[in-house]
């Protein structure tokens, strides 16, 4: 039986079965079987971390679900897209605080690998979690803010069981407005690093790294009301304000985007990058991403720029963006706030993953690979970049002892 591939279809599932519960009881069933098993999201992970030799529990059938538990809090299912979540919570006049670049993502495979969206006050979809419901071969469990383990349980890498349930923040609906400026020089980008990322709500800079003194774009995302742009610092990056719906990777399709030119609308049409209703980004695409404190934020751009003659050939589109502290033990944010220097390559993985050893030399030594997509980076250095990473390992021990959610990828991270 073949399970088929991820979405950028770089990886053919190698698990020997896949079930799509539709209820609990028949994910009870599911999980009661033996051998190995592993949660299966939306397919977006660009890794081995969501395969296993045995069972895929792939959520996707469940009933969704979106019922408000207090004023500031819902209850979702973890199966549920992020696309079809916001438009539910904007419905009911709720808002989450931040989204990913893809609406496409399921909530339980962007919390439990750390994915972002972007913003200096603003976590990752993680930190939106007030509480989580876990499910193995025992049974269910919750854990809430203030337990013992909830910190550790979040950002899990699916390696304590299957999401079915989760509990998260959530505020007023609001608006949201986009614009794009073209051209910013790098000479004045960098040593406003700090001020260029707090233009909007939520700031990326794209590059194809074609030209080491201009990046592509600069995209601000602000929230109708907030701080108005500073249109002296867009003056002195020496940008042009777009006139026409722009793609992150210049030269292709705009209609894929969501709305720009400064036009607002409902946060969940306009934090991300991309449309529900078209296929993200490039389709064909691999991706890495690396992200780094933010102390050390100009020194791995300046790296990445030094290797621009190399990176560009490979290179579909490259973005910067921030992320705020966090204290979930595996988050790329634990302890201080980041800078994600993300790769969208095109699909060669041969050469990507030669490559990929030289950018990771060249970035600081502080620099931790997103769990989710292509690293060379070797598993014992990654744990000495996690500092909670022997807490978790003694966490995953104590919940999963006989390793029913461990695989080889997660085998070769040391669990």
């Amino acid at each position: 039986m073949s399970i088929g591939t991820n979405w950028a279809g770089n990886l053919r599932y190698g698990a020997a079965d896949i079930v799509r519960p539709r209820d609990r009881d028949e994910l009870r069933r599911a999980l009661e079987a033996p051998g190995p098993l592993r949660p299966l999201g939306s397919r977006h992970s660009f890794n081995t971390l969501a395969d296993t030799t045995g069972t895929l529990i792939d959520l996707s059938a469940m009933p969704a679900v979106v019922e408000q538990t207090a004023p500031d809090a819902v209850r979702v299912a973890a199966g549920m897209r992020y696309g079809e979540l916001g438009a539910e919570l904007h419905r009911r006049g709720l808002a989450l605080s931040n989204l990913a670049s893809l609406p496409h993502i399921s909530v339980a495979g962007a919390i439990s690998t750390g994915t972002h969206g972007s913003g200096d006050a603003t976590g990752s979809l993680a930190t939106a979690v007030r509480a989580i419901t876990l499910a193995g071969p025992d049974g269910e469990r919750t854990l809430r803010r203030g337990d013992a383990d909830f910190h550790g349980a979040v950002v899990s890498l699916g390696a304590l069981g299957v999401m079915v349930e989760l509990e998260l923040d959530v505020e007023p609906t609001y608006d949201v407005a986009q614009t794009v400026h073209e051209g910013p020089a790098w000479d004045a980008i960098l040593p406003e690093l700090d001020r260029v990322t707090s233009l909007g709500t939520s700031v990326s800079i794209f590059s194809r790294w074609t030209d080491r003194d201009r990046a592509d774009q600069l995209w601000v995302k602000n929230r109708v009301g907030g701080v108005a742009l500073d249109e002296d610092l867009l003056a002195r990056l020496g940008t042009v304000p777009a006139t026409v719906q722009r793609h992150p990777i210049l030269g292709s399709p705009a209609e894929a985007c969501t709305p720009q030119l400064g036009e607002a609308g409902p946060w969940h049409g306009r934090l991300p990058h991309f449309r529900l209703e078209f296929t993200p980004s490039a389709g064909e695409e691999l991706q890495s991403e690396y992200l780094v404190p933010r102390r050390d934020a100009v020194a791995a751009i300046e790296a990445i720029r030094g290797l621009a003659d190399r990176i560009a050939p490979l290179l579909l589109v490259n973005e910067i963006r921030t992320v705020a502290a966090d204290d979930l033990w595996l988050s790329s944010s634990y302890g201080e706030g980041a800078v994600g220097i993300h790769f969208t390559w095109r699909r060669d993985q041969p050469a990507v993953e030669a490559l990929l050893p030289v950018i990771e030399e060249a970035l600081p030594g502080t620099a931790r690979p997103h769990w989710g997509k292509l690293s060379t980076l070797d598993a014992a250095e990654i744990r000495r970049r996690t500092p909670r990473w022997d807490d978790f390992a003694a966490l995953v021990a104590r919940t999963d002892p006989a390793g029913r959610f461990r695989n080889a990828h997660l085998e070769r991270l040391g669990l």
